[in-house]
């Protein structure tokens, strides 16, 4: 209401459905793109851990990174694969709603005053080379080598309305079900449930659980605190 200068709700919601602008705007406004690289630094070192090992056992790997708003995280679990080793046999598919977001994460470039910040990340969730070495500076920004750019594929999901994207051994939907109530959230773990192989991963944010959906006792909980789930067969 404030962004738009308008009194009250059912000013907006006649406003909604004249003005397909100001529908796109509103829509862009209720998607949540906050993030950053090598976000919850004990989560990427659970991973490290826990989750890599599981993924080399597989002759290729496909990565589901579910809500990857601006791509920040996505790109982060790219580092981390190529320096396990495993990036040239992976896809990682990162979908969001918003297709602005999708935009420029697809671009992978970002503001050169968060470097500080998700370098300290990197080195705190043990990164293994110099963070500098993943991008290119110019301009007051960055952009994240293409080495890093080309098994993502950018792609338009909705996981409210839209139907299992693929099969996949890994999910990351981190800090996107907190704004979902019980309902809908059973309804996005069937559609993550249908999408996992048998044995494979569902990582979810720390605020988040499995344990109030229908879907708790077909995981086994890898890491309790890091929310890191693996399908059972």
């Amino acid at each position: 209401m404030v962004l738009s200068g308008l009194d009250d709700v059912s000013q907006i919601q006649s406003r909604v459905l004249k003005d397909e602008i100001f529908a796109h705007e509103l829509l862009q406004d209720l998607s949540i793109t906050v993030t950053e690289m090598f976000r919850d630094q004990d989560f990427y070192k659970s991973l490290r851990e826990n989750v890599i090992p599981i993924l080399k056992t597989y002759p290729f790997i496909k990565i589901w990174h579910a809500g990857c708003a601006t791509g920040e995280e996505a790109y982060s679990m790219a580092i981390i694969l190529q320096e396990e080793g495993l990036y040239d046999r992976t896809t990682i598919y990162a979908t969001d709603f918003n297709q602005q977001a999708l935009n420029r994460a697809k671009e992978g470039i970002f503001s050169n005053a968060m470097m500080k910040e998700y370098t300290a990340n990197y080195q705190l969730s043990g990164g293994k080379e110099s963070f500098a070495s993943y991008y290119t500076s110019n301009y007051g920004n960055i952009i994240m080598n293409q080495s890093l750019k080309k098994n993502i594929v950018w792609a338009n999901h909705n996981l409210v309305t839209d139907s299992v994207f693929a099969e996949v051994h890994l999910i990351l939907c981190r800090n996107v079900l907190i704004y979902f109530d019980v309902d809908l959230q059973n309804k996005v773990q069937k559609l993550f449930y249908g999408s996992i192989v048998n044995g494979g991963i569902l990582c979810l944010g720390s605020k988040e659980s499995l344990r109030f959906t229908d879907f708790f006792e077909k995981y086994t909980e890898l890491d309790k605190k890091q929310r890191i789930f693996k399908k059972k067969y």
